[in-house]
């Protein structure tokens, strides 16, 4: 029977407001994060390596979707209002000292706190859109929130853009404040929404007794936990093989210890904990939050490894040439080329570029030449300038003899050679989802969730090999937006629809607890796919002068979950008579 459909309410309506500016203020840094992290100092970023840039870029949104487990479960416990006003406190004093610290371990910190305050509040507004919907409306509930996300996806990257051409400091203010416009609604106007059934009164001891029955028993907590903290040590390592053995050692240490218990003849609910088997909770939604894990991991690609990739290897100049045909007044805002920073690096550049033809005539060697060359052109796409070596060569020589001046040069190469901003590249992602996305949703709202999943997750494998083709296509900032514009499509496809799944079999007491769990596929994506992004792009990018391979790899992740997901819905229809995967398979 179908459910009859209800008003939405105003919870609902105040927190897609306040999902409105949340996501101004987190993707008004995360999407610019990349460059900020790997910036020259003397261009007002951190300049970490590619390596540490990932570990930061994995571990701390992996704690932040990591910890709606337990936020989750306390908002269904305490309050959606107090949780709301818990992560504003920790979140805008945060975002204003991510911009006051600039060591590596102190940055992590002020980090992690952002992460702590947004792990508060993103079960609650998720909870809050589950709770104000049913099964009549939930597909529109979750195309609207979804939109809501864009909006801030939007409008957040393409502000602070504009402001870290000023400074970056400004970026991380704004962030600050977006989050302070967000007390006022909670404060003064949002209530609880109602659950169905009588009020909630679990002891917290009870409300984390509870979150076992998702994943599993202490038994399979004590095996999974110590190796997660191994393999989040294990990057700041020289020689992470030590930690690979014991890893290996506690993983064999626990299954003979599970083969010396299986023969006892307590049962499990008179056996200490440590003594009992090990035990997944609901099976085949753990299964499905692991299948997810290789979706994120490939999705948050576009936002951690595409600017830089944009910034490093992709030509823009059809864009450029394309904007000045038909909006010139936008170059100055969309490819902003600051030249007196230019201008000012550019006698060093010179300077080492003839300190390597000096070394070349006293030993000959060309490719050390080139290998000067390439990386100065490095440094010069962090001030959004790409220009062919050839060119390269011969300003920097006549600089270096005086025939021409700093200032001179950099106006030239700029007005001939400046680039898109990547973050406005990837930035058209978020207007395609604002644009398309309830229509979208109003279309697949009458298919079953598995396989509009699967096919979401192919376009969003495509999207990200046109991405990485655009660096050996002439039209490369056509063919980006090409790659970017599909990503969204599959985007926009699979994850409401994902969460949309998770909202319509978690018990509605317990919305906000299993909102949390679907946070533990993102978390555990997040984690992957910045310690992957730290390799791949030092591998692929730095040591075998083939980026575009690491793109291939993506997607192939991605292919490789759409063909798991095809699996898990098979092995839900040959076994619809087990009381775990009968709700699940039913819808």
């Amino acid at each position: 029977m179908t459910a009859q459909r209800q008003p939405f309410g105003r919870a609902f309506y105040l927190a897609n407001g306040m999902e409105i500016f949340e996501r101004l203020a987190w993707y008004g840094f995360f999407s610019l994060s990349s460059l900020y992290l790997t910036s020259p100092i003397s261009q007002g970023g951190l300049g970490f390596s590619d390596q540490d840039r990932g570990y930061i870029q994995g571990m701390i949104p992996f704690l932040l979707y990591l910890l709606p487990v337990l936020t989750g479960a306390l908002a269904d416990r305490y309050g959606y209002r107090r949780m709301f006003l818990c992560s504003f406190a920790l979140m805008a004093p945060g975002y204003f000292l991510l911009g006051q610290v600039h060591s590596f371990w102190a940055f992590f910190a002020v980090f992690l706190l952002v992460a702590t305050g947004a792990a508060c509040f993103k079960p609650v507004v998720v909870g809050t859109v589950g709770r104000c919907s049913n099964d009549s409306n939930r597909g529109l509930a979750f195309g609207i929130f979804y939109t809501m996300v864009n909006i801030g996806g939007f409008l957040g990257p393409l502000l602070a853009g504009y402001l870290r051409a000023i400074s970056w400091d400004l970026v991380f203010l704004l962030s600050s404040c977006w989050i302070l416009v967000n007390v006022l609604p909670a404060w003064l106007w949002y209530r609880e929404p109602p659950a169905p059934g009588p009020a909630d009164r679990r002891s917290l001891r009870q409300v984390l007794a509870d979150m076992q029955l998702v994943l599993g028993n202490g038994r399979l907590a004590l095996l999974v936990l110590p190796l997660l903290f191994l393999l989040l040590i294990s990057p700041r390592l020289d020689n992470p093989a030590p930690l690979l053995w014991l890893a290996a050692f506690w993983l064999l240490l626990n299954l003979a210890w599970s083969l010396l218990q299986s023969g006892a003849s307590t049962t499990v609910a008179t056996t200490a904990w440590y003594r009992q088997p090990l035990r997944v909770g609901n099976r085949a939604f753990v299964l499905y939050l692991l299948i997810l894990t290789g979706y994120f991991t490939a999705y948050m690609q576009l936002f951690i490894t595409l600017p830089l990739y944009l910034r490093d290897y992709v030509n823009t100049a059809d864009l450029v040439q394309l904007l000045a045909h038909w909006l010139p007044g936008s170059l100055d805002y969309l490819a902003a080329v600051n030249v007196q920073q230019l201008a000012d690096a550019l006698p060093g550049f010179a300077t080492q570029y003839q300190q390597a033809l000096l070394d070349q005539q006293a030993l000959p060697n060309q490719q050390a030449i080139e290998t000067v060359l390439a990386d100065i052109s490095r440094q010069l796409a962090h001030h959004k300038i790409q220009l062919p070596t050839s060119v390269l060569a011969q300003g920097l020589t006549a600089l270096a003899q005086q025939q021409t001046d700093a200032l001179i040069l950099a106006s030239d190469w700029r007005a001939q050679y400046r680039q898109i901003n990547p973050e406005y590249i990837v930035n058209l992602g978020f207007l395609t989802i604002v644009l398309c996305q309830i229509a979208i949703s109003r279309f697949i709202m009458r298919w079953q969730a598995l396989p509009v999943l699967v096919g979401g997750t192919v376009l969003l494998a495509l999207g990200l090999m046109l991405c990485g083709l655009s660096a050996t296509a002439a039209g490369g900032g056509l063919l980006a937006i090409a790659g970017v514009l599909l990503f969204s499509v599959g985007e926009m496809v699979t994850s409401p629809k994902s969460q949309e799944y998770v909202a319509a079999i978690a018990p509605q007491r317990q919305t906000a607890m299993y909102m949390g769990y679907y946070f533990v596929a993102m978390a555990l994506g997040n984690l992957f796919a910045g310690l992957l992004s730290g390799w791949a792009y030092g591998y692929f990018g730095l040591n075998i002068q083939q980026p575009v391979l690491m793109w291939y790899l993506f997607g192939a992740i991605a292919v490789l979950t759409a063909g798991a997901l095809c699996l898990f819905q098979l092995s839900l229809s040959r076994s619809n008579s087990s009381a775990q995967t009968r709700p699940i398979s039913s819808y």
